[in-house]
């Protein structure tokens, strides 16, 4: 596979772009105006929810693409053999996405829906908030962890090694670990459901997006790099139009219980700050570089939540818990990347002086 794209920009000369950079007050709107609308044309929406084949519902499932392809079109699956130039970020990487954060997710989320916050919650909803906090712990960070690395002068062939492997393992291991999860939690999702998920949401994307990156690049950088930049907002306003639908059927009960939203946002920052912590510490531990470490941190600290809501609507529905759930992960992860990308930087003296030793 061509793998030109490797030669990437200096990190220092890269910024966000305006639709990254204010994602939450988009998201903020996007509740407005969907809560708005759910109460003023209930119909309408109600029909489009009814547009179902197989449990998928067909404009999500459509926004959803839109979402993804742009993204996977970045990742080069024949980075992988860059993986063994820093084979301990890889190991850090690894362990802390797929042997702690879901489980570390699904163990906050019985601490703090099923008990602390469990009388304020509709107990009808419990269960469906813990699916929805497990499916975006189970979903690592696959375009955004890119601007991260970026704005902390991360590696770049490391960035885009660890993304290739863990979209490789997510594949086949996506499927398995929310299963376990969901299980052992006693929620109870139909194998075939969750496979159709999988598959739609992230096989059919991945060969798509390859495909469609084969043939840029046999048209040369400039061709890719134009058609990246032309391409970017559509993910973007797909999200925000699923955001918008999402929140015209989960209206009524967030206008009952406005406080739902904070109460969900508990247990995903306290796992951002938990998992960010422990790889960049493990990373330090190891002696790995600075630039290394902020990115297997920041891997860490971030989700694929176009793939969790994604998974969520199909699993339980629009006016699911779980779809709530994953979407308060939207809302909050830039401001809370942010802080992360400026915790890491600031303390890139410290980190360096225990790494040397």
């Amino acid at each position: 596979m061509n793998t030109t794209t490797l030669s990437a920009p200096a990190p220092t000369s890269a910024s966000m772009s305006v639709f990254e950079r204010y994602l939450t007050v988009w998201v903020f709107l996007c509740i407005v105006a969907g809560i708005a609308l759910g109460q003023l044309f209930p119909a309408l929406f109600q029909a489009v929810g009814r547009m179902e084949v197989a449990q998928v519902n067909l404009p999500v499932g459509l926004l959803i693409w839109v979402m993804i392809v742009p993204m996977l079109l970045k990742v080069d699956f024949g980075a992988l053999h860059q993986v063994r130039q820093h084979w301990r970020g890889i190991g850090v990487t690894l362990f802390v996405n797929w042997a702690v954060k879901p489980f570390s997710m699904a163990l906050l989320g019985w601490i703090f829906i099923r008990h602390v916050f469990a009388p304020y919650l509709p107990a009808d909803q419990a269960d469906s908030y813990v699916a929805g906090l497990i499916l975006l712990a189970a979903a690592p960070c696959t375009a955004m962890v890119f601007v991260w690395s970026r704005l902390t002068n991360g590696h770049p062939l490391f960035t885009l090694s660890q993304v290739a492997l863990n979209d490789t393992i997510m594949v086949f291991a996506f499927a398995p670990i929310v299963a376990l999860l969901l299980g052992l939690s006693s929620i109870v999702v139909p194998w075939d459901t969750l496979i159709t998920s999988v598959v739609l949401y992230i096989v059919i994307p991945v060969i798509l997006a390859q495909w469609w990156r084969k043939a840029l690049l046999a048209r040369g950088q400039a061709a890719f790099d134009a058609t990246l930049h032309r391409i970017g907002p559509w993910s973007i306003a797909a999200l925000l139009a699923t955001l918008v639908l999402l929140f015209a059927f989960q209206g009524k009960a967030i206008l009952e219980q406005p406080l739902i939203i904070a109460m969900l946002a508990v247990p995903i920052l306290i796992q951002v700050f938990f998992n960010s912590s422990l790889a960049y510490w493990l990373n330090r531990k190891l002696g790995e570089s600075h630039s290394v470490a902020c990115p297997s941190a920041l891997i860490g600290a971030s989700n694929f939540f176009e793939l969790a809501v994604a998974a969520a609507i199909s699993l339980f529905g629009f006016q699911s818990g779980a779809a709530l759930a994953t979407v308060v992960g939207v809302l909050i992860e830039v401001p809370v990347m942010l802080l992360v990308v400026r915790v890491v930087n600031s303390s890139k003296g410290w980190y360096e002086r225990g790494a040397a030793r």
